[in-house]
C-alpha cells in the first residue's frame, strides 16, 4: 500500500491530541476530536482527555452517548464530559490507564480499573488494555479512512518493553493497523524542527547537548539528543532516556487544593470530600489563569454545593499568585543542590498496592538524578563522550546547553524560567532555550512529522537505535554451598544505541541450552552502560541491571539430542527492520539452531 498520508497520535496520560498531513501539501493540521460534551450533546475540541466514566446503572439513558463512528454497545463514554462528570464520582472514572501499561506487577488484560473502587463490580471494570483501546478507538472516529494513511503513535521514552507491546496491541484492536511507535521526546524535537524549518541549524551547533524536559499532567519525561558535526553536517542522536516518573501537572493541581482547603477553613467555612474533588479542578483553572496572565494578582475559586439552590452553600476563596509561586517554583522546582537526589520510599513491609507514583515530589531532584546517571552512561562510552563537549562532562551531572520543553506543565513562563535557572545553578555553563513549540500539541506534530520524513526519504532524522543496553541472564555453574544462591550473570546481546537491521555475533563464547523441557530465559537491561560492548559479561545481573522480561518456552530437541540435556550453543543477536530482537542460538556440533525473540525498538 502506498501511503499518502501521516497521521500523528499523542496519546497522553492525561490529554490526548491529533495531527494530520499529506505528503504533497505537507502541512500539519490539529484534527478535532469528536467526543460526548454531556448526555445527548456531541462536539469537537482540539484534544481528547483520556478518561473513561463507567456509569451506575441507570444513571443516563441508554443511548445518551452516541458519538458517530463508535461501538454504542461498549459501557461507558470517553473524553471531556467524562473527565468533568467523573470529578464528581471518582470511584467510577478511569485515568493514568498509559501508566497501569508499565506497571509490573498487574495482568494488563484483566479488569482493574477503576483501581480500588468498590461501587464497579469486576465484570463491569476495563483492563488497562481496554481503556487505551477505547481512547484509540474515540481518537480513530475522527479520522478519514486510513487506507493510505501511515499512523505514528508516541510513547514515553520510559516505557519498557511490554508497555509498548501493549500499545501496539490496542492500537491494531482499535483498527489503527500496523503503526510506527515513537519516543514522545523525540516526537517534541521533530515538531521544533519542523517549527524552525530550514533555520534550525542556526540555533545549535556541534557539542550541544539538548535536553528535552517533557512535564505533563501525570508524568515527566527526559532525553538528551547530542548534536556532532558528520563531514560538515550537522547530526542529531539521543544519547540517554529517563526513568518513569509520575509526577506532573496533577500533582500541583493536588497541592493547590490542599492549600486553598486550608485557606477556607482557617476563614470559618469547611467544604466535604465532594466539594473537594470540585476544589482540585478550581485549583486548575485558576492556575491556568495566574500562569497565562502575568498582570493578574490574584483569581476568585467559587466551590458548589449540592444543595438545591445553585448558589446554596457556595464557598469562595481567591488563588494568589503568591501562594501558586510558593507552592509550584518552591515545592516542585526549588533551587536544589546538584547532588541532591529524590527521597526514596521507605521500606514497609506492607502497603496499599497501585500505581508507582514519585515519593518525592521535587522535580528538581528528579532532574539531577536523570543528569547524574546520564553522565555515568556517556562516560562509559569513548563514542558517546566524543560527541560531547569537555564543558559538559566536567561537573557532577551532564550539564545541557540548551533546553526544549513539552508539556503542559510549560505553559507557564515561570515554570521554564525556573528550570532554566536551576541548570544554570547546576554548571557554569549558559543554558538557553530552544523555543517556538506548543506545549499541548508538539508531540502529536512531531510524530506526524517524522511519519512524513519516513514516508517521503527526505527530512532530519534523529540517529536513536536501542535505547538502553540489553543482556541475557546467565545461571552461573559452581558446587552447592548451603545458604547461598549462585549470582545470575548478564551477557550483553544488544548494545545501547544497535540499529535496526544489524547484528552481532558474541565471539567464541559457548553456552549451554537444555532441550525439551519448559525453560525461563530472563532479559535484563540499563540506561545507563553505553559503553557495554557485545559479550561484555556481569557478575551479577540482578544487581546491577533491571530485569525486562522473562520468556518461558520449551526448545524441541532434533534427531539426535536429547530431551533435558544440555548442549553447547553460540549466541548470534539481530535487532530486525520492525524492532525485534532475535537471539538465535546455534549448536555447535550441527547445523541445528532455536530462535527467542521480543521488541526492543521504538522510531
Amino acid at each position: 500500500m502506498n501511503e499518502t498520508h501521516c497521521l500523528g497520535i499523542d496519546l497522553g496520560t492525561s490529554n490526548s491530541a491529533l495531527t494530520l498531513a499529506s505528503l504533497d501539501e505537507r502541512v500539519l493540521s490539529v484534527l478535532p476530536v469528536t467526543q460526548a460534551f454531556g448526555p445527548h450533546s456531541v462536539g469537537e475540541q482540539a484534544g481528547l482527555p483520556s478518561a473513561l466514566y463507567l456509569p451506575n446503572e441507570g444513571e443516563f439513558e441508554d443511548d445518551a452517548f452516541s458519538v458517530p463512528g463508535l461501538d454504542s454497545t461498549k459501557p461507558g463514554f470517553v473524553g471531556r464530559f467524562a473527565r468533568e462528570h467523573g470529578a464528581q464520582s471518582p470511584d467510577r472514572l478511569v485515568t493514568s490507564a498509559k501508566s497501569w501499561l508499565c506497571h509490573g506487577q498487574i495482568d494488563h488484560r484483566q479488569p482493574i480499573l477503576p483501581w480500588g473502587s468498590i461501587s464497579v463490580p469486576t465484570e463491569q471494570k476495563v483492563s488497562p488494555l481496554t481503556a487505551t483501546q477505547r481512547y484509540l478507538e474515540v481518537l480513530k472516529a475522527s479520522v478519514a479512512p486510513l487506507e493510505s494513511t501511515q499512523v505514528v503513535l508516541t510513547v514515553p521514552a520510559s516505557f519498557d518493553e511490554a508497555a509498548r507491546q501493549l500499545t501496539l496491541e490496542a492500537a491494531q484492536a482499535a483498527g489503527l493497523g500496523d503503526v510506527i511507535l515513537m519516543e514522545e521526546p523525540q516526537a517534541a524535537f521533530y515538531a521544533w524542527l519542523e517549527k524552525m524549518g530550514g533555520d534550525w541549524r542556526s540555533h545549535v551547533k556541534p557539542g550541544d547537548l539538548v535536553l528535552v524536559c517533557d512535564v505533563g499532567g501525570g508524568t515527566s519525561d527526559f532525553s538528551l539528543i547530542a548534536v556532532s558535526d558528520s563531514g560538515g553536517e550537522l547530526q542529531l542522536e539521543r544519547v540517554s532516556v529517563g526513568e518513569h516518573i509520575l509526577l506532573g501537572g496533577d500533582n500541583l493541581d493536588l497541592a493547590l487544593a490542599f492549600a486553598l482547603r486550608a485557606q477556607i477553613e482557617a476563614e470559618g467555612a469547611s467544604i466535604d470530600d465532594w466539594q473537594f474533588l470540585a476544589l482540585i479542578h478550581s485549583a486548575r483553572v485558576g492556575k491556568e489563569q495566574l500562569f497565562s496572565d502575568l498582570s493578574l494578582p490574584e483569581v476568585p475559586i467559587a466551590v458548589p454545593s449540592r444543595g438545591s439552590s445553585l448558589f446554596a452553600g457556595t464557598v469562595s476563596t481567591t488563588l494568589g499568585r503568591d501562594l501558586l509561586e510558593q507552592i509550584a517554583l518552591q515545592g516542585f522546582l526549588p533551587l536544589t543542590a546538584p547532588s541532591d537526589m529524590p527521597q526514596t520510599k521507605a521500606a514497609g513491609g506492607l502497603k496499599e498496592f497501585g500505581l508507582d507514583y514519585a515519593a518525592d515530589p521535587v522535580l528538581s531532584k528528579h532532574l539531577a538524578r536523570f543528569l547524574k546517571r546520564s553522565l555515568d552512561n556517556v562516560r562509559s562510552s569513548e563514542t558517546l563522550s566524543a560527541q560531547l563537549s569537555a564543558e559538559a562532562l566536567s561537573g557532577e551531572l551532564l550539564a545541557p546547553s540548551a533546553v526544549l520543553f513539552n508539556g503542559g506543565f510549560f505553559n507557564a513562563d515561570p515554570a521554564r524560567a525556573r528550570v532554566l535557572e536551576l541548570l544554570r545553578s547546576w554548571s557554569s555553563a549558559e543554558v538557553r532555550e530552544l523555543a517556538g513549540s506548543d506545549y499541548a500539541l508538539a508531540v502529536a506534530q512531531g510524530a506526524c512529522y517524522y511519519g512524513l520524513s519516513k514516508l517521503s526519504g527526505k527530512g532530519v532524522r534523529i540517529k536513536a537505535g536501542a535505547s538502553r543496553s540489553y543482556y541475557l541472564g546467565l545461571e552461573t555453574t559452581m558446587m552447592a554451598i548451603p545458604g547461598f544462591k549462585p549470582p545470575v550473570k548478564g551477557i550483553c546481546v544488544v548494545p545501547q544505541g544497535m540499529e535496526e537491521g544489524t547484528e552481532a555475533v558474541l565471539g567464541d563464547q559457548e553456552f549451554g541450552l537444555v532441550l525439551g523441557q519448559e525453560v525461563s530465559f530472563r532479559f535484563f537491561s540499563s540506561t545507563a552502560r553505553a559503553g557495554d560492548a557485545v559479550g561484555t559479561v556481569l557478575p551479577n545481573a540482578e544487581k546491577e541491571l533491571e530485569e525486562t522480561a522473562a520468556v518461558q518456552t520449551v526448545l524441541e530437541p532434533v534427531e539426535g539430542l536429547t530431551a533435558g540435556e544440555a548442549i553447547p550453543v553460540k549466541l548470534h543477536s539481530c535487532v530486525t527492520e520492525v524492532g525485534a530482537l532475535e537471539l538465535w542460538m546455534q549448536h555447535t556440533r550441527s547445523d541445528a539452531r532455536w530462535k527467542l525473540e521480543f521488541s526492543v525498538r521504538t522510531e
